[in-house]
């Protein structure tokens, strides 16, 4: 009411100014300085144009809000106290699921005997080289896809049936070509790996808007320049989103191939373990690869964090 009452007294003409109006109105009869109060009394403020937001009054926030350090292990903490406490309450069966406590001292016994190093070393040793081959592959791909038009008609095709075909469906191909050995594990892994590259890389280059093109062109920019200036910064949000899918898609090739005529391996020691029913060995081989695959997004995420400060989005 004081709001309504202060924009009248604003818009209110002064006496003087009343005082030389017509009487009244050829059309209603009503004195004009009645009609002209009446008009700023019935208008609804919110239409005035200029009005300024009345102090005190806060926006309402529809971003997620700021982050907040380390948030992210919240979720995994809340499942780990969960299973902690199903398994103190005896609702989980040892034989079935063991407990945290007995996962825990296996994984001690395991390291103690050096058994889980090992294997560690040799699944990071598969899925980095299966990574970084399929990252090289599916970025050039991409490439030549994205900026030549010929490359598009050659390489778009075949990347797409294959991403069309499941990995699995290829190995006893793969066998057949490459036999059972470290050759054959990478190469899955990186298969994987190239079309999740390929596919976002490449959206991301054709999506680049055509008037930057054309301005480059305008500016005399040389191919090397074009590449630097617009091609990398206009690809690398569909990098990144690439090359998480692609983190992940090599730990998930490795859990395949390491299950399959594998001597060695975080799978293969889950696998040795189910022949004897050891639950805590094969939760063992799970947290393993889950903190090595929880690990590798969040620094991807860091990477991209810093590689592209200057976008502004909801992820802060």
């Amino acid at each position: 009411m004081s709001e309504a009452l202060t924009d009248l007294r604003v818009q209110a003409p002064a006496p003087g100014a009343l005082a030389d109006r017509p009487e009244t109105t050829p059309a209603t009869g009503r004195t004009a300085a009645a009609a002209e109060v009446t008009g700023a009394v019935a208008e609804p403020p919110g239409r005035r144009l200029g009005r300024r937001r009345p102090v005190g009054r806060t926006t309402r926030r529809l971003s997620p809000g700021r982050g907040v350090p380390f948030g992210r292990l919240l979720g995994p903490a809340l499942l780990i106290a969960v299973w902690w406490t199903a398994s103190a309450a005896g609702y989980l069966d040892p034989r079935i699921l063991s407990g945290p406590g007995t996962v825990i001292a296996t994984a001690g016994d395991l390291v103690t005997n050096g058994r889980l190093q090992g294997n560690l070393l040799i699944s990071l040793q598969r899925a980095g080289l299966g990574l970084l081959f399929g990252v090289l592959a599916g970025v050039s791909a991409a490439v030549i896809a994205g900026l030549s038009r010929t490359g598009e008609y050659l390489v778009d095709g075949p990347l797409q049936i294959k991403r069309a075909i499941p990995s699995l469906a290829m190995l006893p191909l793969l066998i057949l070509w490459l036999g059972i050995g470290e050759q054959m594990k990478v190469t899955v892994i990186a298969l994987g790996v190239a079309v999740n590259m390929y596919i976002n890389t490449y959206a991301s280059l054709t999506s680049i808007d055509n008037r930057h093109v054309e301005l480059a062109e305008v500016l005399g920019l040389s191919r090397w320049r074009f590449l630097r200036k617009v091609v990398l910064p206009g690809s690398l949000p569909g990098f990144f989103v690439g090359l998480r899918l692609g983190v992940t898609s090599a730990w998930l090739g490795l859990i395949v191939v390491e299950q399959i005529n594998a001597t060695s391996g975080i799978g293969y020691m889950m696998f040795q373990a189910q022949q004897y029913a050891q639950s805590d060995v094969i939760i063992v081989g799970l947290v393993a690869y889950g903190i090595f695959g929880f690990s590798s997004d969040a620094l991807v995420r860091a990477i991209e964090r810093r590689a592209l400060s200057w976008r502004r989005t909801l992820a802060g």
